[in-house]
């Protein structure tokens, strides 16, 4: 069994910071691609950020310059630092990840989410 696990969330003043992280545990054999994902009330859920297994990022061009997509492998982690924060990243923050169990089989795994709500 395989479990995401993220923390960090909160409430922030806009222009404020977050530092979101996610802990992969359980029967992994490797990740690959891990990512942010958001959800406002009302709203689809959205991509925030990527990082492929070898560390290349991508970001929704409403975060770029702000978030910075992160992971260390040698603990199954993966990081989304936010900067200048504004009310409207206000959401629930899902992480994600490709991971290959111990029984090889590639499977897309969802963490909990946590909320990050950004005061104006």
């Amino acid at each position: 069994q395989v479990q995401l696990v993220e923390s960090g969330g909160g409430l922030v003043q806009a222009g404020g910071s977050l530092r979101l992280s996610c802990a992969a545990s359980g029967s992994i054999s490797r990740l690959n691609a891990m990512g942010w994902y958001r959800q406002a009330p009302g709203n689809k859920r959205e991509v925030v950020a990527l990082i492929s297994s070898g560390g290349s990022t991508n970001y929704a061009g409403s975060v770029k310059g702000r978030c910075t997509i992160s992971r260390d492998n040698a603990k199954n982690t993966v990081y989304l630092q936010m900067n200048s924060l504004k009310p409207e990243d206000t959401a629930v923050y899902y992480c994600n990840a490709k991971i290959w169990d111990s029984n090889f089989v590639l499977d897309d795994y969802w963490g909990q989410g946590t909320q990050v709500t950004v005061s104006s």
